[in-house]
């Protein structure tokens, strides 16, 4: 990691979160991955609730090894460690979603939708493309012996794990690369003629605020259909047309409904449904 950036207002955004589980926030010029960091820092013994952001990161990442790339002070690049209870492992990834989401809302007006397992976009005009707004890797440590490497052995329900959850969001269009234009889209855009820019100040604050709010009913089991519910009244994906890129074969269907763990349900053409934990989802136009 390199210094504290300079053009980032962390004493803002610091004086806004106070109080909340979130307090811990810390802000660098440049470092490789806010995940790998954090995940570094949880293994020396860092506590819950540490937030980690970057004006710049030069080894950013997202599912299936991909890289995250955007020019400095572009983006919100920012990660966030938690330790919840075992059983609320996969619950950390839809409260990031539903928290960052209802962020972009609160800042521009205008709401995103969640697409399955783990991003964020816009709706284009009738007969263009949706486009992508923000990605969010969640990777976790498991206990000794709760790993493949270890065996496995299913973590007791009060036995803590390590997550960290980081966000890449698009702030604003400038810098970004050609071949982007049409597939991704930033805050900045979402906003009418004449409106101030959203900062990423305001998105981070409002983002960390919701995340209090709904890391927090990820580890109550009494709130676990609050936050289904509001996942699913943000879905991108529920009741459309999708095909899932499982590796050696794709998945064509309709997505109904998501599980209480999170795993995608799709329904095909022939009426079987069938429950998927990973894949890439393609959203599809009605034929």
């Amino acid at each position: 990691m390199s210094a504290p950036s300079r053009t980032f207002d962390l004493d803002r955004v610091r004086a806004a979160v106070a109080g909340t589980r979130f307090a811990d926030v810390r802000w660098v010029a440049e470092t490789g991955s806010t995940n790998a960091d954090l995940l570094a820092l949880a293994a020396d013994g860092g506590a819950e609730g540490v937030v980690l952001g970057a004006d710049h990161q030069t080894a950013g990442r997202g599912r299936r090894g991909r890289t995250w790339t955007a020019p400095p002070d572009a983006a919100v690049l920012v990660s966030v460690l938690v330790r919840p209870p075992a059983p609320a492992v996969d619950l950390v990834m839809p409260a990031v979603a539903v928290a960052a989401a209802a962020a972009v809302e609160e800042v521009t007006g205008v709401a995103p939708g969640i697409k399955w397992p783990n991003d964020l976009v816009v709706a284009a005009p009738p007969g263009g493309p949706e486009r992508k707004l923000a990605g969010i890797l969640a990777e976790a440590a498991w206990p000794p012996g709760a790993d493949a490497a270890g065996g496995w052995r299913e973590p007791g329900a009060a036995e803590r794990v390590t997550v960290v959850a980081g966000m890449g969001l698009n702030v604003a269009a400038a810098g970004r690369a050609p071949e982007l234009d049409g597939i991704a889209v930033a805050a900045g855009e979402l906003v009418g003629p004449g409106t101030d820019p959203p900062t990423r100040e305001a998105l981070v604050t409002a983002w960390l605020l919701g995340l209090d709010r709904w890391y927090g009913a990820a580890t109550d089991p009494a709130r676990h259909d609050e936050l289904w519910a509001a996942w699913r009244a943000r879905s991108a994906t529920l009741g459309r047309r999708v095909r899932v890129d499982l590796g050696p074969d794709d998945l064509v269907g309709q997505a109904v409904d998501v599980t209480s763990r999170g795993q995608l349900v799709v329904r095909t053409a022939e009426g079987a449904e069938r429950t998927l934990a990973v894949g890439d989802v393609t959203h599809l136009r009605l034929a």
